[in-house]
């Protein structure tokens, strides 16, 4: 009982100190220390070196390339002003009477197509204001838009999202970034659906107070901000608002790197890689692995590497400064991945006390016969209590990940439905108060969470659950699909 009071405490403590600003780099290593200390469970220099490294190490190797080009290909979007080409693009085309329908699509084409959804805020953001200011839409309102754009059903739920909560449970469970593609368009539906009709509800009740008395000015991001929201985007302090180019690309150009993502993912997942001789994967040199749990690794890259070339080709002109963004996409991709690698060799090192095995068996019975349920809990409590989506999700996975694998073979569950389930889980509880996202977003808007973060709430945690409740049901009743 003892070393599950050490195992909360060590959990609360991450929550509430990361929350506080402590860098995770320094607090994960020492929170798993003083849990192997307090239980006394373990050598100490042996469980941070062995396992902590090693957990976090293995992280590195296999998800950094997904980090690195994602960054990079989100600064050249923004940079070559693509991303604002876009935004200004799709709320002309629908209107200042459907202020809020175009702020999120704005936002949802852009996160799916690969651009981080920090950048997606810093291009929206002062043309959702214009927008709301002009059609008279309370300004508290735009974080939750926002929200609902580039936080929800793009990163967790559609198939094919180059989002690295797609990302990471393809080794686990031997998926691609397509996993249970019918299921997933449901379930973005039904949380898209839920938001819009929360915002639409809201901005109705709330049309008495008008956008408000609002200075709006541009964001400059400070060392406190850089502190407490570093969490799963960029390094914010590598996201200034820079000048835009003197002559930005057309729609077309702008809007074609996004559908390339997408397109190539499903190429190269579907049609080149299994025509590969990929035998060499089972020999040692090569990890002795197979394709499967390669596959979606390899196709998220492929796509973003061509999709990155496409970008500098049609705006070499407009990016004179090619090497300075390649460089601070770069350098922002690192303090992410550093910082989720932390929270996975946490997992680990908590994942290897004799305490944790009672707090699996009581977790993996929490669903009954049915894993969904037990895996869709343990991926958000995690997540909320990490204030990270792919953090929660790397920890339940490296501690959890094989035991649900075996649950779900042994009840016939395609692994593809675990996939969907488990990315759909991590943008639940994450939305919490002290998440990274969350804080820059409210930062980037000049709002407080007092003013506006019941609405994010509503469309980042509340309608994410009910979708993963459809979700479980759906693919419960008629399988994956």
């Amino acid at each position: 009982m003892m070393g599950i009071l050490v195992i909360l405490i060590a959990l609360g403590l991450l929550m509430y100190l990361a929350y506080r600003g402590i860098s995770l780099l320094i607090l994960a290593p020492a929170l798993a220390t003083f849990a192997v200390v307090a239980t006394m469970d373990g050598p100490v220099l042996g469980s941070y070196t062995q396992i902590f490294m090693g957990a976090a190490g293995d992280f590195i190797t296999l998800y950094f390339p997904v980090f690195l080009l994602g960054a990079i290909f989100g600064k050249l979007m923004e940079d070559s002003g693509s991303a604002d080409v876009l935004a200004k693009a799709i709320i002309s085309w629908l209107g200042s009477s459907r202020a809020i329908l175009a702020v999120v699509l704005s936002c949802a084409l852009m996160t799916y197509g690969g651009v981080s959804l920090f950048v997606v805020a810093f291009a929206v953001y002062p043309i959702a204001a214009a927008l709301f200011r002009q059609s008279n839409i309370p300004k508290r309102l735009i974080p939750a838009t926002i929200a609902l754009g580039a936080f929800t059903f793009t990163m967790t739920a559609l198939p094919g999202t180059p989002a690295i909560q797609n990302a990471i449970p393809m080794p686990y469970f031997g998926t691609s970034p397509f996993a249970a593609p019918g299921l997933g368009i449901i379930t973005a539906l039904v949380m898209f659906t839920l938001g819009m009709l929360w915002l639409t509800y809201r901005s109705r009740k709330l049309a008495h107070e008008g956008y408000g008395d609002h200075p709006d000015a541009d964001f400059t991001p400070n060392k406190e901000l850089r502190e407490k929201a570093s969490g799963e985007g960029f390094d914010l302090m590598e996201l200034p608002v820079e000048q835009r180019p003197a002559a930005p690309p057309s729609v077309f150009v702008a809007m074609l790197p996004l559908v390339l993502v997408i397109a190539i993912n499903l190429l190269f997942t579907f049609l080149i890689i299994p025509r590969m001789d990929t035998d060499f994967l089972a020999l040692p040199l090569y990890g002795e692995t197979s394709i499967e749990q390669v596959r979606g690794i390899w196709s998220v890259i492929a796509a973003l590497v061509l999709s990155l070339l496409v970008v500098i080709a049609t705006n070499w002109k407009r990016l004179p400064t090619l090497k300075q963004s390649v460089d601070s996409g770069a350098n922002a991709s690192l303090l992410p991945i550093f910082n989720t690698a932390s929270l996975v060799g946490f997992g680990a090192v908590i994942a290897s006390l004799a305490a944790f095995l009672l707090i699996r068996d009581t977790v993996v019975g929490l669903g009954g016969d049915n894993p969904l349920i037990s895996l869709a809990i343990a991926v958000n409590i995690l997540a909320g209590m990490t204030g990270s989506a792919s953090g929660g999700m790397s920890i339940a996975l490296s501690t959890l990940g094989e035991t649900y694998m075996e649950m779900a073979q042994a009840r016939g569950i395609d692994p593809e439905l675990l996939h969907r389930v488990t990315a759909v889980a991590t943008g639940g509880l994450d939305t919490l108060p002290h998440n990274g996202a969350v804080i820059t977003l409210l930062a980037i808007c000049g709002l407080t969470h007092r003013q506006a973060y019941f609405d994010v709430a509503m469309v980042a945690m509340l309608a994410p659950f009910i979708s993963l409740v459809v979700l479980i049901t759906l693919g419960t009743l008629f399988g994956s699909f």
